[in-house]
């Protein structure tokens, strides 16, 4: 009887316990404004697995870092440039607000720097070019290397990238390497690789470590950021990680589609901004920001965009949507992973319905099945409304690039999807050249030769797959 009443006892209060959590889930929900999809699908997933959700959703807790943390992480240029002299020369190659863009002033409203003149922009599409030209910098580098990256592999490519980082940090050179602990958790677990570079002075570090601070970190913000710094006048970007997947000395079987891109000129200071703030936060200790700009060295005009939990508005986000409504000849977009918010898919549809040529090329089938499921419903309702999807059926493309009209383009490392949009940390260039332009249409053209233009019938169970997904997908 006793034993009874202890069971008894203990089932109403685990029920009590989890009512609580509910509601102070629930409340928390409110509290944050989410957005009434992201509600729904919380909610869905709370009543459907209450021991798993809920716990769940304080582990992955808000979106936007607290002010306290983001006090941690404001700009640091604002502290380092305080006289007028100072701001000026921050100023550089500024486009004047008057000459600006739309797209450029919706991004300053944000606080988001505004674009530069006098870059150069050199993108790479083969994983065995990008290599090369990412190793050539490597040992030309004279005084400083930075790299920022989400996955950091342990295979044989990351190790001949190791051994050159190691042989730089062994001549004296600054070197310093920020890796996602959740990106490559494989590494972050088992550190070994990292060994010769820590012994020959490098430095590195993983972005919010589960196991150092594991009640301290946001676990489902991730920096998904690729930087790569070299002496602080060039910078290469995209979406490439260290991993034979996407780079390499030789060709690899199933290599992904991807890009790398290299720029040097004004716009390389805000990138050396971006990973001098993260750097910051990971490491605790102080990197300084460089006194002086990189000089112009070309004619393109570039402004670089992060976003994240430590910009406090969606800058990227509105720069998108405003870039939609704004095109007037051709929308194309070539990404991985397409989950976008109704908001974004509308502006799509719009866009088709004004006469744009609105396009998407994304792999036939990508390297996450749920992601798959989960895009298909949206790709559905583009194809409903005459917009062409092109299922890519040569591997996995992991590029992320947009082309409006003939006038601009977007390519850094955020995905049209609603994780890189409102909870990773991204960092993207919006470029704006003629020729820049034009070679990335050749490369598109290239994809689309090896598309197929129709999705296969939905039965009744896929159907029914692809439509609960799309409840689920802000959680994706």
């Amino acid at each position: 009887m006793t034993e009874n009443l202890i069971y008894i006892l203990l089932f109403h209060f685990a029920t009590i316990l989890v009512d609580l959590l509910v509601l102070s889930a629930l409340g928390h929900m409110v509290y944050q404004r989410r957005e009434p999809t992201s509600m729904i699908a919380w909610l869905l997933a709370i009543i459907l697995l209450p021991y798993i959700a809920v716990p769940v959703y304080f582990i992955f807790r808000s979106r936007k870092l607290k002010a306290k943390l983001k006090d941690r992480l404001k700009d640091t240029l604002g502290e380092k440039l305080k006289d007028k002299s100072q701001f000026m020369l921050a100023c550089r190659g500024e486009v004047p607000r008057e000459d600006a863009t739309q797209i450029d002033l919706i991004l300053r409203s944000n606080g988001i720097a505004g674009a530069t003149l006098g870059n150069t922009f050199d993108f790479y599409s083969d994983g065995i070019k990008a290599y090369g030209a990412l190793m050539d910098q490597i040992r030309s580098a004279r005084h400083r290397i930075l790299i920022s990256t989400y996955v950091f592999s342990s295979d044989e490519v990351a190790g001949d990238i190791i051994s050159a980082l190691a042989q730089k940090a062994a001549q004296g050179l600054d070197v310093r390497v920020l890796i996602d602990s959740i990106g490559s958790l494989p590494l972050y677990l088992f550190q070994r690789p990292l060994r010769k570079l820590r012994q020959a002075g490098g430095r590195v570090e993983f972005y919010m470590p589960l196991l150092t601070r594991p009640f301290q970190n946001y676990i489902n913000l991730r920096n998904h950021r690729k930087i790569f710094l070299f002496d602080d006048d060039t910078v290469m970007a995209g979406g490439m990680n260290i991993s034979k997947e996407y780079m390499g000395p030789v060709p690899c079987k199933g290599r992904w589609i991807d890009i790398l891109f290299a720029v040097k000129g004004p716009a390389v200071f805000h990138y050396r901004e971006i990973f001098t703030q993260d750097w910051n936060h990971s490491s605790g200790a102080e990197l300084e920001l460089p006194e002086h700009w990189p000089e112009p060295a070309g004619d393109t005009g570039i402004q670089v965009v992060p976003s994240g939990p430590d910009i406090p508005s969606d800058a990227l986000y509105e720069a998108l949507l405003s870039g939609i409504f704004s095109a007037r000849q051709r929308i194309w977009i070539v990404t991985p992973y397409f989950v976008p918010d109704k908001s974004l898919l509308q502006a799509l549809i719009i866009a088709r319905h004004r006469g744009v040529d609105v396009r998407l090329i994304t792999p036939a089938s990508s390297n996450h099945l749920i992601a798959d499921l989960g895009r298909s419903s949206f790709m559905r309702d583009l194809v409903l409304n005459d917009i062409k999807v092109h299922l890519y059926q040569g591997g996995m493309i992991h590029a992320k690039a947009i082309l409006v009209d003939k006038r601009g383009m977007m390519m850094g490392s955020a995905n049209i999807d609603q994780r890189s949009l409102f909870l990773n940390y991204e960092a993207v260039s919006f470029i704006y050249s003629e020729k820049t332009v034009a070679d990335c249409e050749a490369w598109m053209k290239q994809l689309l030769s090896r598309c197929q233009g129709r999705m296969k019938p939905a039965g009744k169970w896929r159907r029914m797959g692809e439509n609960l997904m799309r409840i689920f997908a802000p959680l994706l």
